[in-house]
């Protein structure tokens, strides 16, 4: 693995992703009290750093001993300044968003949506309501429709390895509806954890997630009221149950460790205690599609920034990172999404889109390459994966660039098929595991359950079999292409792994020798001819123009290749 280009030496001041962006702190009553996250000082005596938490007025609530983090409830008012004056203390940060937040509620207030929902209007004439039709060996009834399948061939790669019951798949996101029909055969609920608590609104009273769907604010961990989770889940490990979908590793076992709010924010808090818990409860692979909010470069030392900026956004490269070793330390194999801005991760463009909440907050800043990182993607043990249309054409929107891209994978490109039928259809995304609750929710299904005029037009499917119906959806985005790799490297360590001494009646396989694996088998793409690719032709502006670096071997579009499900279980046991 490449080593990536900036860890910090000292754990500083972790910070939920929501520190404010400009260094200003709304005023607090004196007798109000508020969550912070407080970070010990590396090497200090974790007993004197509480001892300062009590002086300064605060009640510790958690720990997290991997990252060197104390959760506490303290007076609003001083906290963050009486507990860092001790020599224990590096720092400390409020927990929760401070500051207004976007109207409305569901996946529409995450940015993700401009790229993951291009969908054509009335792209069906029809409903799409499928019923059972025999299945292929080891195949699904909708399964023709996943080309992406096919292309990482894990339809070919199940007749030697569909997955194995001991392989344990995180899945980091806004959750896994464990009762989709595809999803439960594989959900394992016992070890799924939310570390997440809903945010009705903000301080402002602007909605974030919505009303609080169950008691406690704390959705049940077999719960996912956004649908991003859900379709990561289908595509890496949907049961091959002759029902619906399967995927890419049909047989291993989902874990939900969800870190997002409902509204799709990342936050540091949440998303560090899933890495760590997974790393913890012995997962083999865990799935990262996303970035960490609010800021989507984390620069350490960008002239642009406010000093309470700057050390917001040290706190979160170092405490992800920590958490990133602790993971790899463990046994596990992290993948991550590349990212959705169309730009070269190693000369990347100026960011004008952080901080994304507060909600317009955000203002624009020259990145320095050597000191600003997107997390988690390019952290120290990550795999970034880069995302395919159906025809092997980078997406437009996919970020690249030989310094991160690790390998690739279909995430699905709307635009694909320039001068074919298949120009701008919805088949050329990605279709996986929908929530009813969320379809329901985003007005593509009735009460009844039937779809509705918007759901046609999306190309969401009903399949049912008998009085069992379930929901699938099509998305695009390197956060689709990244489960498709993931379900790869569960097959790999379903293959070549053995029986994990810590967490009994578990497999396990080094991250490293899982990667390597991955890297060898994959299937090379040399760029393209000419090298630079313009897709003004598909209507995207000359900022979307992307050249590719580097040989068939290893290059800026595609890494080292294109996830191979079939070579992977096949010659793998070459790279061992």
């Amino acid at each position: 693995m490449r080593t990536r280009r900036f860890v910090p030496s000292a754990l500083v001041v972790a910070t939920t992703a929501a520190l404010l962006a400009a260094g200003t702190q709304p005023a607090a009553g004196q007798g109000e009290t508020a969550d912070f996250t407080v970070v010990v000082e590396e090497g200090a005596n974790a007993a004197a750093a509480r001892a300062a938490v009590t002086a300064a007025g605060g009640r510790i609530t958690g720990e997290n001993s991997a990252v060197g983090t104390l959760t506490v409830t303290a007076p609003a008012a001083g906290f963050v300044q009486r507990v860092s004056a001790s020599d224990a203390v590096l720092g400390a940060a409020p927990v929760k968003p401070i500051g207004a937040a976007p109207r409305g509620n569901g996946p529409g207030n995450r940015e993700w949506n401009v790229v993951e929902r291009e969908h054509l209007n009335a792209a069906n004439p029809s409903p799409v309501t499928a019923d059972k039709k025999p299945a292929t060996a080891g195949m699904d009834p909708l399964d023709d429709g996943l080309w992406g399948l096919k292309l990482v061939r894990s339809d070919m790669a199940r007749a030697r390895q569909s997955g194995d019951k001991r392989v344990y798949v995180g899945i980091l996101d806004t959750g896994v509806d464990g009762n989709h029909p595809d999803i439960a055969p594989n959900f394992n609920r016992e070890l799924s954890r939310n570390f997440t608590i809903d945010l009705p609104a903000d301080p402002e009273g602007n909605e974030v997630d919505g009303p609080c769907e169950f008691r406690g604010c704390v959705d049940p961990a077999d719960h996912d009221d956004n649908g991003h989770g859900t379709h990561v889940a289908g595509t890496i490990g949907a049961a091959a149950n002759g029902f619906g979908i399967s995927g890419v590793a049909p047989n291993v076992s989902l874990v939900n460790i969800r870190g997002a709010q409902d509204s799709g924010y990342f936050f540091l808090q949440p998303v560090v205690d899933a890495i760590t818990y997974g790393a913890d409860a012995g997962l083999d692979v865990i799935n990262m599609s996303f970035y960490l909010d609010p800021w989507y470069m984390n620069c350490t030392n960008n002239p642009a920034d406010s000093p309470e900026a700057k050390l917001a956004q040290r706190a979160t490269v170092t405490a992800v990172q920590r958490a990133l070793n602790y993971a790899h330390r463990k046994g596990v194999t992290l993948i991550g999404s590349g990212g959705n801005n169309h730009e070269d991760l190693g000369n990347p463009r100026s960011d004008t889109r952080s901080p994304n909440y507060p909600v317009e907050t955000a203002y624009t800043r020259t990145i320095d390459n050597n000191t600003c990182l997107v997390l988690p993607t390019e952290g120290n043990h990550v795999i970034s994966i880069s995302a395919l249309g159906p025809s092997t054409l980078k997406a437009d929107y996919s970020n690249y660039g030989t310094e991160q891209t690790e390998l690739s994978a279909p995430g699905g490109y709307f635009r694909d098929g320039l001068g074919t039928p298949w120009y701008r259809t919805n088949e050329n995304l990605i279709r996986s595991t929908y929530p009813r609750n969320v379809a329901f929710d985003e007005d593509n299904i009735d009460a009844d359950g039937n779809l509705t005029q918007k759901g046609i037009d999306a190309g969401v499917v009903k399949y049912c079999e008998g009085t069992t119906c379930a929901y699938y959806q099509y998305l695009q985005g390197t956060s689709m292409a990244s489960p498709h790799a993931t379900g790869v490297a569960a097959l790999v360590v379903s293959q070549y792994g053995k029986k994990d001494k810590a967490h009994p009646g578990t497999l396990t396989l080094s991250p490293d020798k899982v990667e390597k694996v991955l890297i060898k088998t994959a299937t090379q793409r040399p760029c393209p001819s000419p090298r630079t690719v313009s897709y003004e032709n598909v209507d995207r502006s000359p900022e979307y123009t992307a050249t590719c670096v580097g040989d068939t071997k290893f290059n800026g579009f595609y890494g080292h290749g294109i996830v191979d499900a079939y070579g992977a279980v096949t010659r793998g046991g070459n790279h061992i």
